[in-house]
């Protein structure tokens, strides 16, 4: 159990969710289904259950360190690492790991978003558990994997090869990002293919030995302050390598290149959080498949719409189908929830022609 870490990352702007998620607090830090936890609770929640909770630390950009303290006030200043620049999730995952290597060199660690949903808690702590044996075991890099029950265009895929069939784990063989329909229902039908989860599982020495072949770089970068993490330097060290790392997801650096990833497929009730739709997808629905957030809502004459509104406010809505309705601050947003991936050109006309003070 102490050699068991996790790293959660949480720097993204979340921008596919404004209104609600801004600049300011971002959809990782926001309380979406009223449960009184956001997003990056319900996750800490979840891995304090499997990893002790002086061993999780907490990715993200520099903004937001307050809010992260104010939201998971268990933990401590030095478990908070703080990214002066977005870099995607290699540099993220670099910074980590030389940390945590430091600390333990026989560190096991689950890497994770912060805004996924888990319907089946019990099946995914039991999950983990199994993935962080296996890494204790083999000098492989994990990822989870997620058999897939319906062609979603909005996940990558990662391509298994065959196994004894008695085992949930599996060699990778390619990684596809979002394909399109037509591709997505080949990859259903092949039963070769299981959604990219965005998590990875992996023993310290193995992951850095990983950057060291495809990504030495960054790799030397980090290596090279060793001797400032835990000390009051560490943030000034990082401060001043940052900017220059490479801007590349761990995918791309990493794992569609190297040799020994594997993956782990699993069930347990997974939805990657990333749009309206995924919320809408999982909320509570009237008779008209209407989706009501936060607020209260009298609508007429409306089918399968989501309305989001700050708490005790009331929308009355007449002859909407398929809209998105969503009210933070001091936006409003109208759209067709068919249409939301327009949601970032809404954005960036936004900060264009109206300024940052909305967004």
């Amino acid at each position: 159990m102490k050699n068991n870490y996790c790293v959660i990352m949480a720097g993204g702007v979340g921008s596919r969710f404004w209104p609600f998620s801004t600049n300011k607090k971002p959809k990782q830090f926001l309380d979406f289904f009223g449960t009184g936890r956001s997003f990056l609770q319900m996750t800490f929640d979840r891995f304090s259950k499997i990893v002790p909770v002086e061993n999780i630390y907490i990715a993200s950009n520099s903004d937001y360190k307050d809010l992260i303290l104010e939201q998971l006030p268990e933990i401590s200043e030095n478990q908070v690492l703080l990214e002066p620049a977005r870099r995607n999730t290699a540099p993220c995952i670099a910074y980590a790991m030389n940390k945590i290597y430091t600390l333990n060199k026989e560190a096991n660690v689950i890497v994770s978003p912060s805004d996924h949903l888990i319907l089946k808690e019990d099946d995914f702590i039991s999950t983990i558990k199994e993935g962080l044996e296996y890494t204790r075991q083999n000098d492989n890099i994990l990822t989870l994997g997620i058999k897939p029950n319906r062609p979603e265009t909005g996940y990558g895929y990662i391509q298994i090869a065959e196994n004894d069939g008695k085992s949930r784990f599996y060699k990778a063989k390619t990684f596809t990002e979002k394909p399109n329909l037509e591709l997505a229902k080949i990859f259903l039908d092949s039963g070769e293919f299981l959604w990219n989860s965005g998590m990875f599982i992996w023993n310290a020495k193995t992951i850095i030995a990983a950057f060291d072949s495809y990504l030495e770089e960054v790799s030397n970068k980090f290596k090279a302050g060793a001797e400032f993490y835990g000390t009051p330097k560490e943030q000034e060290y990082i401060n001043s390598i940052y900017q220059s790392c490479t801007n590349i997801s761990i995918d791309y650096a990493i794992l569609e290149k190297a040799d020994n990833v594997h993956v782990l497929a699993a069930n347990f009730g997974w939805s990657d959080l990333g749009t309206w739709g995924s919320i809408y997808e999982h909320s509570e629905k009237d008779t008209e498949q209407n989706v009501t957030l936060k607020c209260k809502s009298l609508l007429y004459d409306c089918k399968d719409n989501i309305i989001a509104l700050p708490d005790g406010k009331l929308a009355v809505v007449q002859g909407l189908e398929d809209y998105i309705v969503a009210e933070a601050d001091k936006v409003l947003l109208i759209c067709k929830k068919s249409e939301e991936q327009r949601i970032r050109q809404f954005v960036n006309d936004t900060l264009v022609k109206i300024g940052e003070d909305y967004i």
